[in-house]
């Protein structure tokens, strides 16, 4: 795809992401960011080169949702009232107001992230298990048994 002249993969793990396919896009200096459209795209054309196509094939066939039981798991959440076969990959990665400020039961128990919370939060519509790992070194996790929920979290490095 064409690099995010706004940031979002750099800011996201993305230098992180690069790295570990041996690419430094944090040379020179170290900053990413006001970087010119040239470097860019020079970034971003080795790293294209450097990601295996079984890794990005992969990434692309995952789906943005997927269902075990009772519950409904993706990455933001879902728009209330709209069957859960037909949320939008859009909504599915993006949403936020909308689904957090929803009180009412859904279809299923929604298992997301994407808004980060100092600790998971279990509700009776949705479990956030977003803990901002990256930053913390807290990884968040939803373990179901039955009927019953709890969250594990592990800690580890930061960044």
């Amino acid at each position: 795809e064409t690099p995010d002249a706004d940031g979002l993969f750099m800011r996201y793990g993305g230098i992180q992401t690069a790295q570990s396919y041996g690419v430094a896009l944090n040379e020179g200096g170290g900053a990413w960011f006001g970087r010119s459209e040239a470097a860019l795209r020079q970034g971003h054309a080795t790293l294209v080169e450097a990601v295996p196509k079984s890794h990005v094939e992969f990434l692309q066939s995952l789906p943005f949702s997927l269902t075990f039981g009772d519950f409904f798991f993706c990455h933001a959440g879902i728009r209330p009232g709209i069957a859960l076969e037909s949320q939008s990959a859009q909504d599915l990665i993006w949403i936020r107001d909308v689904f957090h400020n929803h009180s009412g039961l859904h279809p299923k128990i929604v298992v997301h992230g994407h808004t980060p919370v100092p600790e998971a939060e279990v509700m009776v519509n949705r479990v956030n298990i977003d803990t901002l790992a990256y930053q913390t070194g807290n990884l968040s996790a939803l373990v179901v048994d039955g009927a019953d929920k709890r969250i594990l979290v592990v800690s580890g490095e930061r960044g």
